[in-house]
């Protein structure tokens, strides 16, 4: 049976010593709430007005991003009902869409419901949920968190961060992970606690700068090539804020993609009793093998919760110093 994948909410080239990323990082574990305002206005869906569904001409599709307004441009739902307010003309709007990084030109009929314009669309421009943090680089303060990217739900499209944040985020509950569906983290959000900015969401994790006072205590960073099959532990919040490690054992370690470099089995039965193995929320939490940082948690095998991959360290802290300066 062919394996399903489920991403928690997705470089080897250059050695360490020529980025300006440290050898040494302060090692994260802990649950984070993460906001996106996107770049655009997603259209997540559709739905009937006076009987029709208004897909405009040519035809606009979920997963679209709409950016302008009869050539002015829309970043918020607010300035997107404000400027189609103000442009119609003969029940229609011009609209500018993005769909796969080129700009499309449509039509959008409106129709009146009780003397307001309906377009018929639903639509997002912000982002809200949970993840692990991975490191924090003391000397940059770059961090690095999830591992993978960041997906609208409904859309499974990558999100384009326009403005975000990362913040403080308490585990209230588990929904166990069974064969066949993978659990979750619920938590609530300290939307004022903010631990620091998101600039970029990217196939490897989000990135940002970190704003709060840094630990002094630090972890080495292990190369792949220190990565050894056999036992390690991963750190990740079950309850509260209680950051706790837990057995692992590294099962392979491959380049199979960007955010699939190993993958490992959990050993440690409390968390098996607790999560039912790998959840949603746990991406990113942080692999340790010998004292060493080795790699962060990025998918659960759906069919298996016990079993999931993970990216390689160096991996993360590449792509983070890339974007970062």
């Amino acid at each position: 049976m062919k394996k399903a994948l489920i991403t928690l909410i997705a470089f080897l080239g250059m050695p360490l010593s020529i980025l300006a990323y440290s050898n040494k990082v302060v090692l994260g574990g802990e649950n984070i709430g993460i906001h996106i305002d996107t770049k655009g206005i997603l259209i997540i869906g559709f739905y009937q007005v006076n009987g029709k569904i208004l897909k405009g001409n040519p035809e606009i599709m979920i997963g679209d991003e709409i950016v302008k307004v009869n050539d002015k441009n829309v970043n918020t739902i607010d300035e997107l009902t404000t400027e189609i307010e103000k442009n119609i003309v003969n029940n229609e709007v011009n609209l500018t869409i993005k769909r796969n990084d080129n700009l499309l030109s449509t039509t959008l009929p409106l129709e009146q419901v009780d003397g307001i314009y309906k377009t018929g669309l639903y639509v997002k421009d912000n982002i809200t949920g949970i993840g692990t943090l991975t490191y924090i680089d003391p000397e940059t303060k770059i961090y690095g968190a999830l591992g993978h990217e960041v997906l609208e739900s409904k859309t499974l499209k990558m999100v384009e961060v326009k403005t975000g944040s990362i913040f403080e985020s308490n585990v209230t509950s588990i929904k166990k992970s069974t064969d066949g569906t993978a659990g979750e983290k619920n938590a609530n959000f300290k939307f004022e606690n903010t631990y620091g900015t998101i600039n970029e969401n990217t196939t490897n994790g989000i990135f940002g700068k970190w704003q709060k006072q840094i630990d002094t205590n630090t972890i080495e960073i292990a190369e792949p090539n220190e990565i050894k099959i056999g036992p390690a532990k991963i750190y990740t919040v079950l309850n509260g804020n209680e950051k706790k490690e837990y057995d692992i054992n590294i099962t392979s370690i491959q380049d199979y993609n960007d955010t699939k470099n190993m993958t490992f089995e959990i050993k440690d039965q409390e968390l098996i009793n607790k999560a039912g193995g790998i959840v949603q929320g746990m991406s990113g939490s942080p692999i340790v093998q010998n004292n060493k940082l080795i790699g962060a948690v990025t998918h659960v095998i759906v069919d298996h919760p016990t079993n999931g991959y993970a990216i390689f360290i160096t991996t993360m802290l590449k792509k983070g110093d890339e974007i970062n300066n």
